[in-house]
């Protein structure tokens, strides 16, 4: 790699946040000022007991040193696109054959979403599947998360996103690779088999954000599958819109609380973390974005994303799958198929929610494996 013009220079990184970050954050949690809270406060947003509970494992039994080093463990990069550094991981397969996939989280994720399936993707050998389904994995920080951040001029919309995996994906060496992710990431794939048709050999996502027109027609005939589905949008947008709104009209007003207060990030982004999740997995996730200040830039996506004037306007072509997991909304056919020609694979799983890959991780590493077998590699 030390052939490389500097302005393409891929450089090995590792995670080692200093001990005084890890001091300063002990005591703004030992010295937090808690909110008042009414009865049933839930109605109001994230419940006072969820969050205190979380705080209460974060001061006490929380390791972000064991967190560390399991990150470590997988070989970790940076190099600038675009004007931007980014931070990912880049695991290879032990098999030679191996197809390449780029793997993108979203918010309030982080590279922490997809740690329980990188092993058992990249070597399948040793997890009891078929080695010919094997993956070399990219599994990058979005630009303004994490150690991909924060971001430094306007303008980082899901589009550019997407044209900076492929200029990532083509750095690397790769001729044909697979595209994959969730909650953003499930709209950034399809974005990068749309840019790059020639060398994606396929799309995996774990929703497809295609929406009814306002048609009448669009729900004349509904199954009833397809009608809860939309029950299911419907209440997420009439009690859980609030962040989207937000970070899409006024970011930075948010960001002066979630980057003075870890409390405050923490409640922020457990909104849509979720009660299920275990409480390592939530403040791990939460910790990407404390420990690197990035909380104003990540939430600049959605204002980027709101006010982007390049959307493409075509369906995609790119083979498309997803896989769609109970308790989140995955999408609906009907209306994805408007956006996306080529879907080739519609898998439903009866629960595992909004993070499978944490959750069920054995149900995502099974539809990643038998969706991208045999495609080209």
């Amino acid at each position: 790699m030390s052939s490389q013009s500097p302005d393409t220079a891929i450089t090995p990184f590792r995670i080692d946040i200093p001990q005084s970050d890890l001091d300063d954050l002990q005591a703004r949690l030992d010295r937090a000022r808690w909110p008042d809270e009414l009865p049933g406060g839930g109605d109001y947003g994230v419940p006072q007991s969820y969050v205190r509970s979380l705080v209460d494992h974060w001061r006490g039994d929380y390791d972000w040193r064991a967190v560390e080093s399991r990150i470590n463990r997988y070989p970790q990069f940076t190099t600038e696109i675009d004007g931007q550094r980014v931070h990912f991981l880049h695991v290879r397969s032990p098999e030679p054959d191996a197809l390449p996939v780029i793997l993108t989280h979203g918010w309030p994720g982080s590279i922490v979403e997809f740690l329980d399936i990188i092993d058992p993707l990249v070597d399948p050998r040793s997890h009891g599947g078929d080695p010919a389904t094997a993956l070399h994995l990219v599994i990058p920080s979005m630009p303004g998360y994490g150690f991909s951040g924060p971001t430094h001029e306007p303008g980082w919309t899901l589009y550019r996103i997407a044209a900076a995996w492929v200029e990532l994906m083509r750095r690397l060496g790769y001729e044909h690779y697979g595209a994959a992710g969730n909650d953003a990431g499930s709209m950034i794939s399809p974005e990068i088999g749309r840019l790059d048709p020639d060398h994606v050999v396929g799309v995996h996502v774990t929703q497809i954000f295609s929406f009814p027109s306002g048609d009448p027609s669009d729900f004349a005939d509904l199954t009833a599958e397809e009608a809860s589905e939309l029950g299911t949008l419907q209440w997420f947008v009439e009690n859980k819109m609030s962040f989207n709104t937000l970070m899409a009209q006024q970011p930075q007003t948010l960001a002066y609380a979630l980057t003075d207060s870890p409390i405050g990030l923490l409640a922020w982004n457990a909104q849509l973390l979720g009660e299920d999740l275990d409480p390592d997995f939530a403040i791990s996730n939460v910790m990407l974005y404390w420990l690197t200040g990035t909380a104003a830039s990540a939430a600049r996506l959605y204002y980027e994303n709101a006010h982007a004037t390049d959307r493409p306007t075509e369906p995609t072509t790119v083979p498309l799958a997803l896989a769609a997991f109970g308790g989140d909304f995955s999408g609906i056919r009907r209306f994805a198929e408007r956006d996306h020609r080529n879907i080739v694979r519609w898998t439903t799983f009866d629960h595992a929610g909004h993070f499978a890959a944490h959750k069920a991780p054995d149900l995502v590493v099974g539809d990643m494996r038998a969706f991208y077998a045999g495609r080209e590699r």
